[in-house]
């Protein structure tokens, strides 16, 4: 955890581009884009392809993102190069993508537990970006 211009960051997880389909994946329409979840110990890793078409910026599609819950998203963008967002894919989950140098970071601003939002996505509900 480290804090920047009074903003409190915490590592969330990675995000990872791929071409291979994986099992478990879930399909948002939306970004016409597959998410599934790495079976890791350490840290949450999930994989990210996308089908062709897809409006998602190309940094976003092509390189690896870290993401980071933060205590105000607002301000953690204020300035930034926004990619993405702000948007609510999980009720009560709110995200933006901006980049940092070459690279794209996700921002997020919940109250939910970890528990709650990887069930979220995983089922789709309450979960707007999956349905």
């Amino acid at each position: 955890m480290f804090i920047r211009d009074g903003v409190t960051y915490e590592f969330h997880h990675m995000g990872i581009p791929t071409h291979a389909p994986r099992a478990g994946e879930r399909y948002s329409a939306q970004f016409r884009m597959y998410t599934s979840d790495a079976d890791c110990d350490l840290m949450r890793v999930q994989y990210h392809r996308f089908d062709e078409g897809s409006t998602l910026p190309e940094l976003m599609r092509t390189v690896p993102h870290a993401a980071f819950k933060v205590s105000d998203l607002a301000r953690a963008i204020e300035g930034k190069a926004v990619l993405l967002g702000p948007y609510e894919p999980i009720d009560g989950f709110r995200v933006a993508v901006i980049q940092d140098g070459e690279s794209p970071v996700e921002l997020i601003e919940t109250m939910l537990t970890d528990e709650q939002i990887w069930e979220r996505a995983k089922s789709g509900v309450r979960a707007s970006m999956y349905r």
